[in-house]
């Protein structure tokens, strides 16, 4: 017998097993795992006339994590019969416990998802602590894969195909109180003895148990999919989930047919009907896309950015300065976090305006019942609005979020330095400033650092670290842990104008806007943005941004580069920018106008007169040529962020361009999007769009080298 899985029968002859996979810190569903559960199987059918019932438990925190991402992101074509028996094989160990004959009991410890869920499923009851780390659910779609080991099967025959598809096609996950609410556990455990005691208990007291499926006429909770209500519900389901999807994300649709289908035949059938798609989808590339997001977006989290020699440092009190959007989001998140924040602007009246941001979230989440009233107050307590610059006392990090202004930016900065504690990091919210230039606003500039947020904060999951060319170890190990202590994800770039983040953006507004002003339909220019997987298209987002802050932008930076010596070259899309605010007065979303009309409690519109003013019936092109210059335009500005040293490592740039910029998901990130088209194929494809559309297509040097070389950027590992 295999350590994976111990067997232990107590004087009370229930046996207990203990799930704890050797040298991993969480159980997986891999080989290993496979040959213990074959084994305790064998093992449980001999001892079946000595024993009660089984009690199966995790020793490690978590319960289970699921299937073996590792071994999932090798399987190819080439494999797919072996990996679609290994399925069946898996669902036959999971249905050898479901039809053992005596109950089998998941005393759920920790987070149960994916293949762990799918455990806990194919048991008689399942007993969950009544913990916050415990979290219930199959998130498979999230890595473009469906629930392969009876996910879709069990959980249409427990809820219904209603009930079920929105667990299954979004992925969510639960609380065991949410989980008990809508019948997915039976009971809550205070703590581990309880949850055994409960174990115990039930096995005593239902010796035989059956699953309902498993009787004479059962039915589907609330019909099948003939069923005049359910059938409702299916008829507009798969238009419903193209809008969503947009045909990026198949697996999704593979749910929604797996569980139609398995919910109208045996749950045998059912179970090969769902190990065709599961093994569909494990070997197709966008699978693998998301998959490898996965990997380096743990890789991330781990601090591969971080420097290694600083100790971990929690952030106490925080200075924020300026109670804008901005401001105020990022006073609540760190609010939220726990930590005491100082929201400072012009005068009171002002920072209260950034505080009633965070006043406002909170009631929302209040009124959903997420939060008490009590848990509120204590969060809008550790917030301090003020006017002064000497509330900032003993604040160990500043952040800066003022206008995108140099010399407003350099006052302020330099003015909160004065009062802070004096190793205190102060940071920069801006999102194209260079952050070497700002840092001369303060005299110990290797605490200066760049801290790029993105709105609305509460919502986005990412922050810019900016290393200027000053920034000491120190600093950047403390803003990596405050972004981590917020709960946000951290990635680290050089100093440059715009980074990247703000660099790799700008090229997705400007070729939009710069085909709206070659003569291309707008409405086809935003659909076929959405239709490449980007959520919002680039004349919305541009609206959203602000026209005039870009025009602004691109003032500041003509006006830098020619304090250098240099020229701004000017990009097509500039000339339609400019012309929307200085002759159209029409500056973005906030100003009421832009691209956009925006009518009062009505749905935004693209303005009518684009049609007029741009439109050229001859300049029109086909979808897929769209799609290509808005996906293809990134990723080779990437590249050259990559090329010129701005991003360190091909991680941040696959996470940073997805939590970001919106790179879409299914690509598993700009760099990877260039990986899974094939290196010679995208240099070819950007040759010929650099010949239609402008040298910015010309693919980099560095490009050109790995597809000679057969290279590819790397999936993992830093550069």
């Amino acid at each position: 017998m295999t350590d994976a899985i111990a067997y232990e029968i107590g004087p009370d002859q229930i046996v207990t097993l203990t799930l704890d996979m050797p040298g991993q810190q969480a159980n997986t569903m891999n080989a290993v795992y496979r040959q213990a559960m074959g084994e305790t199987l064998e093992r449980l059918q001999r001892d079946r006339d000595d024993i009660l019932g089984v009690i199966i438990r995790s020793a490690k925190k978590t319960f289970f994590a699921g299937g073996d991402l590792n071994e999932l992101i090798q399987v190819d074509t080439s494999r797919a019969a072996w990996f679609y028996q290994m399925t069946l094989d898996l669902k036959a160990q999971l249905r050898a416990l479901e039809t053992f004959g005596k109950p089998v009991v998941a005393a759920i410890n920790g987070a149960a998802l994916g293949g762990g869920w799918e455990l806990c499923l194919a048991c008689h009851q399942r007993i969950a602590l009544n913990e916050k780390h415990v979290r219930l659910g199959l998130p498979e779609v999230t890595l473009g894969l469906l629930p392969g080991g009876g996910g879709t099967v069990r959980l249409v025959r427990m809820l219904g195909l209603e009930k079920a598809l929105p667990l299954l096609m979004e992925g969510r996950n639960l609380s065991a109180a949410q989980a008990l609410k809508i019948g997915l556990i039976d009971q809550i455990a205070d703590d581990a003895d309880d949850l055994l005691a409960k174990a115990r208990d039930w096995i005593l007291a239902n010796p035989a148990p059956e699953k309902p499926w498993d009787r004479p006429g059962f039915q589907i909770p609330g019909g099948g999919a003939s069923h005049s209500k359910v059938a409702q519900m299916l008829a507009i389901a798969p238009s419903i989930l193209r809008s969503k999807t947009q045909g990026c994300y198949p697996a999704p649709e593979k749910i929604l047919a797996a569980a139609v289908e398995g919910a109208q035949v045996d749950f045998s059938t059912a179970e090969k009907i769902e190990a065709r798609y599961f093994t569909e989808l494990t070997t197709g590339q966008i699978a693998k896309n998301m998959i490898g997001f996965w990997f380096q977006l743990n890789q991330v989290n781990a601090g591969d950015s971080r420097p290694k020699a600083p100790p971990v440092y929690h952030m106490r009190k925080v200075g924020i300065l300026g109670a804008g959007m901005m401001g105020g989001g990022i006073a609540y998140v760190t609010a939220l976090a726990g930590i005491d924040v100082v929201l400072k602007d012009l005068n009171l009246a002002a920072a209260q305006k950034g505080k009633d941001y965070s006043v406002r979230l909170l009631d929302k989440q209040v009124t959903q019942g997420r939060m008490t009233p009590e848990q509120r107050d204590a969060v809008l307590a550790r917030i301090k609005t003020t006017g002064r610059d000497s509330d900032l006392e003993g604040c160990d990090l500043i952040i800066e979020a003022v206008f995108e202004d140099r010399e407003l930016k350099a006052q302020v900065s330099a003015a909160a330095e004065q009062v802070v504690v004096p190793n205190a990091v102060i940071a920069s919210n801006t999102s194209t400033l260079p952050i070497t230039g700002l840092a001369s606003a303060v005299s110990r500039q290797e605490r200066f650092i760049g801290m790029h947020f993105f709105s609305p904060v509460d919502k986005m999951r990412l922050v810019e670290i900016v290393k200027g060319a000053r920034t000491n170890d120190m600093t950047l190990a403390r803003a990596f842990d405050f972004v981590q202590q917020i709960n946000k994800t951290p990635i680290v770039v050089n100093d440059a104008r715009g980074f990247f983040t703000s660099r790799v953006f700008a090229t997705f507004t400007h070729e939009g806007i710069a085909m709206l002003g070659e003569g291309i339909n707008a409405a086809m220019i935003e659909t076929e943005a959405r239709k490449a997987g980007m959520p919002v298209g680039p004349l919305a987002v541009s609206d959203e941004v602000s026209l005039s802050l870009m025009s602004h932008i691109r003032q500041q930076a003509r006006k830098d580069l020619e304090a250098q010596g240099e020229t701004l070259v000017e990009h097509p899309a500039n000339a339609v920018v400019e012309l929307l605010v200085n002759e159209f007065q029409r500056a973005g979303k906030a100003a009421g106008a832009g691209f956009y009309d925006y009518p009062q409690d009505q749905p935004k519109r693209l303005w009518w007169q684009l049609k007029a003013r741009f439109e050229k019936p001859a300049a029109q092109i086909g979808g897929q040529e769209i799609r290509d210059r808005l996906l293809f335009i990134q990723a080779i500005e990437t590249v050259r962020c990559l090329d010129e040293g701005v991003l360190r490592s091909t991680a941040d740039a696959n996470i940073g361009s997805v939590y970001g910029i919106g790179f879409p998901a299914w690509t598993g990130g700009a760099l990877q999007f260039i990986n899974q088209y094939g290196l010679k194929d995208f240099v070819a494809r950007a040759h010929h769009l650099a010949e239609r559309y402008g040298e910015r297509f010309a693919p980099p040097a560095s490009l050109l080298e790995m597809a000679l070389s057969g290279k590819r950027f790397p999936a993992r590992s830093l550069d």
